[in-house]
């Protein structure tokens, strides 16, 4: 993709990566969308992210040539074609490893991992541990359908305990992981869920994720429809959403379902947080959210009411707590080495070595 400079002042953009020029043309969904012809199975839910990540890049104000997609392998990896950005399809479990080295690298970059359950948690399980832990510049689109969709539906580690598929025949007997409690366990600076199918709500997500500088990380509850449909439709039903989803909200107390009968969450005599009906519910104890409290404690708890069953599933943002970032620390570090030494030393062997043009053939 071709860099296009119009002679209007820059401006910084979302943390600091350079945004478009001040009277630059307003971009589209149309600037984002690739020529690529989109090959998913009919009815995946990486149309509904692809259509709404399309249109919500546009809001950030950011040039196109500073922002880039990393994937790993897996169907949600095909997502960097697909982008008129820059992008890299890189290695299973690798992509929060190869985007942590680009984010160290190149301050100037808005960078993105897409992947999925099986891809992020299960051969990538480590690189995604220590990018939270670490605190990257990086923002992780985990799409979680509780399956392996490309390799044709063998059961990942998302997939609920008894599922039958082809490598579980008799059912599956791991316990499957929590995406967001593993998240919220590893002090991910940013950490929340939502669905595909809803729009406004994961474009709200992909907002606040955008907007925090640190590793974001947010799990997409994200359907397969030949290997494992319908797994979260009672998440997707208009009533049965009313009365299951509970939307976190800072400050606000944590309620679900509609009038009549609304269910709110409370801290009882072991500290433990439980769900019961609001006429029942001694105001004293009706928990408040709250985000930004660097102790994720609290966080990690409501992370646990949700269940096989989803007869209650937190959505939103869990966690948004501000904390040093690994790639400023790093550079931080370079550049107070570089000032130790008297600035950059242009004529070091190694420099010349590895900024000049000799190749080698090796083998």
């Amino acid at each position: 993709m071709s860099t296009i400079d119009l002679g209007l002042p820059a401006s910084r953009g979302l943390a600091g990566v350079p945004a478009l020029p001040v009277g630059a043309p307003k971009q589209t969904k149309k600037d984002f969308t690739s020529d690529q012809e989109v090959r998913w199975c009919p009815g995946c839910g990486d149309y509904a992210v692809l259509a709404a990540v399309q249109s919500f890049l546009p809001e950030l104000g950011l040039r196109r040539e500073n922002i880039v997609f990393v994937s790993g392998i897996g169907c949600s990896s095909r997502f960097p074609y697909y982008l008129d950005t820059y992008g890299m399809h890189s290695i299973h479990g690798r992509a929060p490893a190869i985007a942590t080295g680009l984010a160290v690298a190149r301050p100037d970059l808005s960078v993105w991992v897409v992947t999925g359950d099986g891809d992020a948690l299960s051969i990538g399980g480590n690189h995604l541990v220590h990018a939270l832990r670490r605190n990257v510049n990086l923002k992780i689109l985990l799409f979680n359908n509780r399956i392996y969709g490309l390799t044709k539906g063998q059961y990942s580690p998302t997939s609920e305990p008894g599922k039958v598929t082809k490598s579980t025949p008799m059912g599956s007997v791991d316990t499957p992981f929590n995406p967001v409690s593993l998240a919220l366990g590893a002090e991910a600076s940013f950490v929340a869920r939502t669905l595909d199918s809803d729009r406004k709500h994961l474009t709200s997500v992909l907002r606040q994720a955008a907007e925090h500088r640190g590793t974001a990380l947010v799990e997409i509850f994200q359907n397969c429809p030949i290997f494992n449909d319908g797994a979260f439709d009672v998440l997707k039903d208009r009533d049965e959403s009313q009365a299951r989803l509970l939307h976190l909200e800072h400050g606000q107390p944590l309620a679900l379902g509609a009038e009549g009968d609304r269910r709110v969450v409370v801290r009882d005599d072991a500290g433990s947080l439980q769900v019961v009906p609001e006429a029942q519910a001694d105001p004293a104890r009706v928990v408040r959210h709250d985000a930004h409290d660097p102790d994720p404690s609290q966080q990690f708890a409501l992370s646990r009411l949700d269940g096989p069953d989803m007869a209650h599933v937190p959505v939103g943002v869990f966690r948004d707590v501000e904390r040093p970032t690994y790639d400023d620390q790093v550079r931080a570090q370079v550049d107070a080495a570089v000032e130790q030494r008297g600035g950059p030393a242009d004529d070091d062997a190694f420099s010349a070595l590895v900024a000049g043009r000799d190749t080698w053939t090796v083998g």
